[in-house]
């Protein structure tokens, strides 16, 4: 007996559907079956006779997509023929979404600002080698930060946090090179270049010899205002320090008399801002950047046309008034102006203008310690260098807070209490008072000196005793300026006692004794005379002409001598230039770059920045890229044995 029941009607195999399409309503007269969980589909009845016309047969379905993982498959249903897709893997995608055909098919430029600017490459590339597959174990390599025993090699695939840096990795390094000479390399591949015009710096440096003449006095006799006004301007760099109230307290160049009406239009914008609201921290007119500073009662102001950055001018700034601040005591600075905003300070401050004009000098002739905030110390053995620390240590009296061997600027040996140390910054203020200043110097043999360490204790003094070790006595004044700078140890016993004079002064005779006896003080000396290594001296024949490494878990740097490519005022110049360019483009706030390869008509550089150190290099114009980043490698390799004889690991404690 027959059934009296329609035949179902099977979907026929190019309409097999999902449970989402079986759901939806039909849009033609068909009418759809429910969907069922038997594997096998029976063929779909077919009609014969004259009723059935092609009008009643459903149009056939577009073909699905394969790589959408959005809808769900019929993964027990099968059309005879045809073989079911499986689970779709999305493709490794490169770090960042880009409209351009691939991801090397864009370049991208960083400027000095931090901003950047990408651009569509004009020449052809290529995908990367098969090598490239050997990279990702190493990529997976997971190394923490400041790790004494990780190498150039364990660090140099993490280095680029942006994806800039990243997808550049490949396609560098073939199957025969090694990963130690080019692991730089293939990060400067396609690394963010930049093309420094340098016809624009020698048009500002011209007569940089110049920068540092005085301005005459507007009183003198025969003198033109016009012509001396002319000569402040010419200036490459100025810094402006004046009270709320609009008082001059402190410029580099040119008397109160003349610039009057200049320091009054700074003090009337700053003010203008300051009355909306809104504070005032820096403008660019022509090619003269001014970064304003507001500290309490006080404003500072640099004007430079050096190309420096603002952030690089704030940290000058700053370092202006830790100056101020080592006179005066923050508390005594905010009492004079809370009594009398309108306080004249240059009274407070007489006598202290040799040390803020030296300061001033530094950073327009360039200061290496103040660009990367650390400190350079002398190239001696680990082992000398724990002799001298052993003697301090032995001779400490009870009311010594640190004691410190100094040689030319450059630190020799330090101790202190186990829970304090010295900041860069007080370190530096030090430094410059006695060797950029030579006020100290001048004043003798001895010196005791109150002093304000604002890194360690804004609110109050320390007292500094220091003395000076003569050594060979120069033939000529001009030697003799240059050996009091260069060539002279000096012994810095600081405390907090104001009546630890004496006990400082027996130390001192007792510290120096014996370093004559042990042989350290003959050490010390012949390391001084010798003066810095050359680049030559760290990778024979290499293309660099010189460099600087600083340490940044020990805040100190290294760099070769500038000889023989800068020996003039004029060359270090355009060096530190260059070396602000290259920290102010990996530093910017904005920037994601850490590896930064520049271009200019005199000079190729690079800058490279990782957790544990920061390199600057620089070669000639003519250097190629493979030679720069197999140098680099080689100084980073040659600093990472040296580093207890050109850094200072710890120091002596009590």
């Amino acid at each position: 007996m027959s059934d009296a029941r329609d035949p179902q009607v099977e979907p026929k195999d190019d309409e097999v559907r999902s449970e989402e399409e079986q759901n939806e309503p039909a849009q033609s007269g068909a009418q759809l079956q429910p969907h069922t969980n038997n594997p096998t589909i029976k063929p779909p009845a077919r009609e014969t006779g004259d009723d059935a016309s092609d009008e009643e047969k459903p149009p056939p379905l577009p073909p699905r997509p394969t790589g959408l993982g959005s809808h769900r498959r019929i993964s027990n249903v099968a059309a005879p023929g045809i073989s079911s897709p499986q689970s779709s893997v999305r493709p490794r995608l490169q770090a960042t979404a880009t409209t351009a055909l691939s991801r090397t098919d864009i370049q991208t430029q960083s400027f000095q600002d931090g901003s950047r600017e990408t651009y569509a490459a004009s020449r052809p590339t290529s995908p990367p080698p098969r090598s490239w597959g050997g990279w990702g174990s190493i990529r997976r390599l997971k190394i923490q930060d400041g790790d004494e025993s990780a190498s150039i090699r364990s660090f140099a695939p993490t280095l680029g946090t942006g994806a800039d840096v990243e997808s550049l990795l490949g396609g560098f390094v073939g199957p025969e090179q090694t990963f130690g000479s080019n692991t730089l390399g293939g990060q400067l591949q396609e690394t963010g270049l930049q093309q420094i015009d340098a016809s624009q710096d020698e048009e500002v440096l011209h007569d940089f010899d110049q920068e540092f003449d005085e301005i005459s006095a507007v009183d003198d006799e025969d003198t033109d205002e016009e012509k001396l006004l002319a000569q402040w301007k010419s200036k490459r760099k100025h810094f402006l320090i004046l009270s709320s109230a609009g008082k001059p307290i402190y410029n580099r160049h040119g008397e109160d008399s003349l610039i009057s009406n200049y320091i009054g239009i700074v003090q009337t914008i700053i003010s203008f801002y300051e009355g909306a609201r809104d504070q005032l921290r820096g403008f660019t007119a022509g090619v003269a950047r001014f970064v304003i500073m507001s500290q309490g009662p006080l404003y500072l102001v640099a004007i430079s046309k050096l190309g420096e950055s603002a952030s690089q001018l704030r940290v000058q700034l700053e370092a202006l008034y830790m100056q101020i601040l080592s006179t005066l005591t923050l508390p005594n600075l905010t009492h004079m102006f809370s009594n009398r905003p309108s306080t004249d300070l240059r009274r407070p401050l007489q006598g202290t203008e040799p040390l803020l004009s030296a300061l001033a000098d530094s950073f327009t002739r360039g200061s290496v310690p103040t660009l990367l905030s650390a400190l350079e110390c002398l190239k001696i053995r680990k082992s000398h260098r724990e002799v001298v620390n052993n003697t301090l240590l032995q001779k400490r009296c009870e009311s010594l807070l640190y004691g410190l061997v100094v040689a030319g600027g450059r630190l020799v040996s330090v101790v202190r209490p186990r829970r304090h140390s010295l900041h860069p910054s007080d370190l530096q203020l030090i430094f410059n008072m006695l060797f950029e200043a030579e006020g100290v110097k001048a004043g003798g043999g001895e010196n005791w000196i109150p002093l304000c360490l604002p890194g360690f204790n804004k609110n109050g003094y320390l007292y500094m005793y220091v003395s000076f070790i003569d050594g060979q006595k120069p033939e000529n004044a001009e030697e003799s300026k240059k050996s009091s700078r260069y060539d002279e140890v000096a012994v810095l016993l600081i405390s907090a006692n104001k009546e630890s004079f004496y006990d400082l002064q027996s130390m001192r005779d007792a510290v120096v004794e014996e370093l004559e006896n042990n042989g350290s003080m003959a050490l010390i000396k012949a390391a001084i005379q010798k003066g810095r290594f050359a680049a030559t001296d760290i990778v024979p024949g290499t293309v660099l002409r010189h460099f600087i490494y600083k340490s940044r878990a020990n805040v100190q740097f290294t760099m070769p001598s500038y000889e023989p490519y800068f020996t003039t005022l004029l060359a270090r110049r355009k060096l530190l230039s260059l070396y602000h360019n290259l920290h102010a483009t990996v530093h910017a706030r904005n920037a994601h770059l850490k590896v930064h390869h520049c271009i200019s008509r005199d000079s190729t550089s690079l800058s490279w920045v990782t957790p544990l150190f920061e390199l600057y290099c620089v070669a000639g114009p003519n250097a190629s890229r493979n030679a720069l980043a197999q140098s680099a490698n080689k100084v980073v390799q040659w600093t990472r044995r040296e580093e207890e004889r050109i850094f200072i690991i710890g120091g002596a404690v009590f």
